[in-house]
């Protein structure tokens, strides 16, 4: 009999490891996943800035040549040479954006600031043209071109999002703490169970903490919230509340816990009772790291 208890405890000792195992390794698995989704995110992030900066470069040389011809209408020699060589030089690094050489973040912040340079030097060229109306051809057509790929890239970064978005929300569920076997047992002064409403003078709550190899650990708040037939909530103090969610609410009672990984058996938490409580259906809900971990119900007679 000795060697078949001490089989079954190896069988059960293995069978937590292997879940253990298990557990771990979707977690990674999750997170190296949600990494690789975040280096993607961050290089689309850098080429839908440069099809959007590719766009405004477009723009401003399309700007120029529809100009070109009104050169002889300024009367500063210098200003039109500065304008020649500004010209040439949106031109040059408009071919830098559309052969895709600027992929860093860095390049494409010192494009943006030399394209404000380039505006301000074209706002006064502009300043001293009566009319300017003729349009390049080509150049919208790369314009209409660009805003396609930027529109198709902006498409798959918000796809890209989500799936992160996703993958974040699974991680946190499967790190989650979870409260098992609620129970609620009404108590008499001597600490028998209470028959009548009248005999119960606390309120027994008790429950378990499953084994989560993926929780964090260390000291946990515990918060329980008992609810009457009512819908209220049981509560000595406006101010016992705790954060949940964006606020805070009100708990009946609270425990400090010291949660290593491993379960955690036979929690208990009590409420005196110095009010009414009448017959009906009440509910109790179990609160930790600001997620509603477990629930129970239990019912009260006359």
């Amino acid at each position: 009999m000795a060697l078949i208890e001490k089989i079954k405890e190896n069988k059960l000792f293995w069978g937590v490891i292997a879940l253990a195992v298990v557990l771990v390794t979707l977690v990674i698995i999750l997170l190296v996943q949600s990494t690789k989704q975040a280096k993607e995110i961050e290089r689309l992030e850098v080429d839908k800035e440069r099809m959007e900066l590719e766009h405004e470069y477009a723009d401003l040389a399309e700007q120029y040549a529809i100009y070109e011809g009104q050169k002889m209408v300024l009367k500063n020699d210098s200003l039109i040479e500065r304008l020649e060589a500004e010209q040439i030089k949106v031109q040059r690094l408009y071919e830098e954006l559309k052969s895709e050489k600027a992929t860093s973040a860095k390049r494409i912040a010192e494009l943006r600031a030399e394209l404000e340079t380039l505006r301000g030097i074209m706002r006064v060229y502009v300043a001293q043209i009566d009319s300017l109306n003729r349009e390049n051809k080509n150049l919208r057509a790369e314009n209409r071109k660009v805003r396609r790929e930027y529109e198709k890239v902006s498409e798959r970064a918000e796809v890209l999002l989500n799936q992160r978005d996703s993958l974040h929300e699974k991680v946190t569920i499967a790190s989650k703490l979870d409260a098992v076997n609620v129970r609620v047992v009404p108590l008499r002064n001597n600490g028998k169970v209470a028959k009548k409403i009248k005999q119960i003078n606390k309120l027994e709550i008790s429950f378990s903490i499953a084994k989560n190899v993926t929780a964090s650990t260390g000291e946990k708040y515990v918060y329980a919230r008992i609810r009457k037939p009512d819908g209220d909530i049981l509560f000595k103090s406006e101010s016992n509340v705790f954060p949940f969610e964006d606020g805070n609410i009100v708990y009946s009672c609270s425990k400090i816990i010291e949660f290593a990984g491993e379960e955690i058996s036979d929690v208990k938490m009590y409420w005196d009772v110095d009010e009414y409580l009448y017959p009906g259906d009440y509910e109790v809900e179990i609160f930790a790291d600001n997620y509603l971990i477990g629930n129970g119900s239990f019912s009260l007679t006359k």
